[in-house]
């Protein structure tokens, strides 16, 4: 177990946009962020893409192993990139995740990948937190309190991550620690990027709305928004979680439109998910600072700002960077595991009390 001094931790993530691995390495002592070391990417290529898509929603099977070994493969090329690093903060790639069903499963075996690598590694950081009655997710709530306090933030604020699906971390700065009642309170918003980029995929053969070009072409349909926030979702109170397909039905409603209608419609639903999201605030918050790849869609952005009320923002404008944000995490959470300090509380996943979830794996002598 590592002592509470300052460490060298890297962090990948691989999220349900697809695109790609993130890594990132910070220096933390699992409580306070030191700095903010070396980052990189490596893409996923069409064929590694197409095999993951394929694994969505499984369990097992062929294409759940062959899903595993791309997301083996893309980690270990791309972390052993970095040099001097005390330990890896491994999450793996979501294919099913059934919190009060069958559980959560991420792709991915960090044993085989501290051998790979010949560091230790954190890994299958949500299954604890689900076993004991949470909801495996979001994780990054834990870092995200650690960011406000490395900011200096001396009032309650709201980190947004746009991803594949929309998560939202409310932070009490003035709180002592992240697993204090009313430090934080996190869960997912609803779909975020995933329903646009897969229909764009599936119409335009691109793998995103560029700069939300065709959103901005296109006109909201009557209704629908209506018809969305009617979801039993939206009526749970949180924390609450989603699996990537949870939302299926957001493509048949839109079925009927052409393409810039269906994804301003697609973009709107997206917005209103993170408005209904804001109203759980304990209180309003002073500022919502946006990571993920739907910050640089200026569209879903104008959405949200016309939205909510308060100043909404890039993670850029307070120091941070919004595509390595969860990799950071997964660095912080693999530095807070191994050192047996909790990663999810009541206020994040809804777990019954303060848990520390993951796996620490060891590569062999």
């Amino acid at each position: 177990m590592l002592t509470g001094a300052r460490h060298r931790a890297l962090g990948a993530m691989s999220g349900t946009s697809l695109d790609g691995v993130d890594a990132a390495v910070v220096e933390t002592d699992g409580e306070a962020i030191h700095a903010f070391g070396q980052t990189g990417y490596r893409a996923y290529s069409e064929p590694e893409r197409a095999a993951l898509r394929a694994a969505l929603g499984r369990w097992s099977g062929a294409e759940v192993t062959e899903a595993g070994a791309v997301v083996q493969a893309a980690h270990a090329e791309l972390l052993g990139r970095f040099a001097e690093v005390d330990l890896v903060g491994f999450h793996g790639q979501t294919l099913a995740h059934e919190p009060r069903g069958r559980g959560t499963h991420q792709a991915g075996d960090g044993a085989a990948l501290a051998v790979a690598l010949g560091l230790p590694v954190v890994w299958d950081f949500r299954s604890a937190d689900v076993r004991l009655g949470g909801e495996g997710a979001p994780l990054a709530p834990f870092f995200h309190f650690a960011c406000a306090k490395w900011m200096g933030a001396d009032a309650p604020l709201a980190f947004l991550n746009l991803g594949g699906v929309g998560n939202l971390t409310f932070v009490d700065p003035r709180k002592a620690g992240p697993e204090e009642a009313g430090a934080l309170l996190a869960f997912d918003t609803g779909p975020a990027n995933a329903p646009i980029d897969d229909l764009v995929l599936a119409r335009r053969g691109a793998p995103f709305d560029y700069d939300g070009r065709l959103a901005r072409q296109g006109r909201v349909a009557d209704g629908v928004l209506e018809r969305f926030l009617a979801h039993p979702f939206f009526w749970k109170v949180p924390p609450k979680s989603l699996d990537r397909g949870a939302f299926a039905e957001m493509a048949a409603q839109v079925a009927d439109l052409d393409d810039a209608d269906a994804v301003a419609t697609l973009t709107a639903m997206s917005a209103v998910a993170v408005l209904r999201g804001m109203e759980h605030c304990p209180e309003p918050p002073a500022r919502l600072l946006v990571a993920g790849g739907g910050r640089r869609n200026p569209v879903l952005m104008e959405m949200i700002a016309v939205s909510v009320d308060c100043p909404v923002a890039p993670v850029e404008d307070a120091g941070l960077d919004g595509d390595m944000l969860e990799a950071q995490a997964f660095a912080h959470l693999a530095v807070r595991v191994a050192r047996g300090l909790p990663t999810s509380a009541p206020g994040t996943t809804g777990v019954r009390a303060p848990v520390s979830g993951g796996i620490l794996s060891r590569p062999r002598a």
